[in-house]
């Protein structure tokens, strides 16, 4: 899994970068609208996000890890691609996706292309406790944040499977999922 990368610019469009890295191979990153701007040099670091399908292998880069917590964590949502998600971090800064859920801000989240009134509404429901510094504050969050989107899209209420995963003491995902399974059953 690809997390980071570091090279020289040697193409850039406002919506992907080519880097070249040092032993010659040179890899096409797609980038917000917002971390496209931040590039202004020719040597460039970034943190990435690695998608693999069927047919494509993406990479996603991210100047700051504010926004790409924010897109790893929007492209697990049902209905919500890469390209969604991108266009998320493109359009809202990580404080005005912060402050657009925690104000329930549905026309915040239609502004965005790709997401009408359903989307946007579903955004808000299932990242109601979405937080930039419970995703900074280390992986346990993220595995808690893994664990609680595994159960949920296997059906069980977000609020008992919080309630669950609070006394759980696993520290990694499956782990976590397995004890909180056997706890919710």
């Amino acid at each position: 899994m690809i997390v980071g990368i570091e090279g020289k610019v040697i193409k850039k469009e406002p919506t992907f970068l080519h880097v070249k890295l040092s032993n010659g191979l040179t890899y096409e990153v797609r980038v917000s609208l917002f971390t496209s701007a931040k590039v202004v040099d020719d040597l460039v670091s970034l943190f990435v996000t690695q998608i693999i399908r069927e047919d494509h292998h993406w990479l996603y880069g991210f100047y700051d890890m504010d926004e790409k917590n924010i897109f790893d964590t929007v492209v697990k949502l049902n209905g919500i691609g890469p390209s969604t998600a991108l266009a998320i971090c493109s359009t809202l800064t990580p404080s005005d996706f912060a402050l657009a859920l925690s104000s329930q801000d549905v026309n915040v989240f239609k502004r965005v292309p790709g997401i009408g009134p359903k989307s946007a509404k579903r955004i808000l429901v299932e990242l109601s406790d979405f937080s930039l510094e419970s995703l900074q504050s280390g992986s346990e969050n993220s595995t808690h944040l893994d664990a609680i989107l595994a159960l949920e899209s296997l059906g069980f209420k977000k609020e008992r499977v919080r309630k669950i995963l609070s006394t759980c003491t696993s520290n990694s995902t499956p782990d976590l999922i397995k004890e909180a399974l056997k706890k919710l059953t």
